[in-house]
């Protein structure tokens, strides 16, 4: 046995929690022909979850906060209070331009009551023209100055709303990146709200891959992230997004899931299996058995028994899971053996 894989066997022994190794004879290890098929050919991309609607909060105007009722993580309705700000002096405006609009109207009052007068005594050819024209001229500006203060009062009455910031929709908050008592500013980013009802997987695709990809198809998207019940998730819709980075040369596509799917969170890795419409028959895809795959933390390995009976640890990069078998990208050959029993070829590999 090598050292480096005694050292890998060692480790394998020191996480399945085996504290020594036991006598286990070669002939009694079951082992499986690593298998090649070229039905299917494809590529794997890793993308990342995203949610289809989220949204940064951020303020309108600058205002101190006072009020800050949620956090990281609460779920909150369409409509629920965020962030309050103080709205103090914006209230002492209001209040002030109700009083202006009061007296505005009241002018115009006076005005319209003077101009009945000038046009009954015009009538009776007690006043001239001019006199006539001058109260109608001070009745039309009495009125526009009077609707210019209820506009004025009005625009700062929906200012003042903008000091108490609402949920736009029914989600998750994902992030508070201010305190009580910070100083909100326009334009900065007071705190994320998500919804988690529809999430979709970006995965970045090389350009010249993208006349490949096969529009109608059924693809499951793997989450890593995810218990083992649920990390198989398949795709509702595949969109390939018609513009290309110029710096990498690559395509983003979009994966519409499944909406209300437990535990799945904007950022959780993804990895996507997706088909070429075409099929050559020169390119194999290799699989193993589920369960002859040892994983732990970012060690991923299988056992392969040589022609002696020897099993070796050989860490292997990993495609997506269909059905019983696991697509194996790099690490093994088309007909090698690998122990079906991972546990057990560690301790026959430990006691050599």
């Amino acid at each position: 046995m090598t050292g480096k894989s005694w050292i890998y066997a060692s480790v394998l022994l020191a996480l399945t929690g085996v504290s020594a190794p036991l006598q286990v004879v070669a002939g009694s290890l079951t082992t499986v022909p690593v298998r090649s098929t070229n039905d299917a050919v494809g590529f794997v991309a890793d993308g990342v979850v995203e949610a289809v609607r989220q949204t940064g909060v951020a303020a309108q105007i600058s205002g101190a906060i006072v009020d800050l009722p949620v956090k990281a993580g609460d779920a909150v309705k369409a409509g629920q209070v965020l962030v309050r700000m103080d709205a103090r002096a914006a209230n002492q405006e209001v209040k002030a331009s109700r009083a202006q609009v009061d007296a505005a109207r009241a002018s115009l009052v006076v005005a319209q009551k003077d101009y009945e007068r000038q046009k009954q005594l015009f009538t009776k050819n007690y006043i001239s023209q001019a006199q006539l024209d001058r109260a109608e001229s001070q009745f039309q500006t009495a009125s526009a100055q009077a609707n210019a203060q209820i506009a004025q009062a009005g625009a700062l009455q929906t200012q003042s709303g903008f000091y108490v910031l609402a949920a736009p929709y029914a989600g998750v908050i994902s992030d508070v990146p201010v305190m009580l008592g910070d100083m909100a500013m326009p334009g900065r980013l007071l705190m994320t709200v998500y919804d988690p009802v529809a999430m979709r997987v970006t995965a970045t695709v090389p350009q010249e891959r993208v006349a490949e990809i096969a529009a109608e198809q059924k693809v499951i998207v793997e989450i890593p992230g995810m218990p083992a019940s649920q990390r198989l998730i398949p795709a509702n819709k595949v969109t390939v997004l018609p513009m290309v980075d110029a710096a990498t040369h690559t395509v983003q596509i979009r994966l519409e899931l499944p909406q209300k799917i437990a535990g799945l969170s904007p950022g959780m890795f993804a990895r996507v299996s997706l088909k070429s419409k075409s099929v050559s028959s020169d390119a194999n895809r290799l699989y193993v058995p589920v369960k002859s795959v040892f994983r732990r933390a970012e060690l991923s390995a299988v056992y392969v028994v040589n022609a002696q009976g020897k099993p070796i640890l050989r860490q292997v990069k990993l495609g997506p899971v269909t059905g019983s078998e696991q697509e194996i990208l790099s690490g093994v050959s088309a007909g090698e053996q690998v122990a079906a029993d991972p546990l057990a070829a560690a301790r026959i590999a430990a006691s050599r």
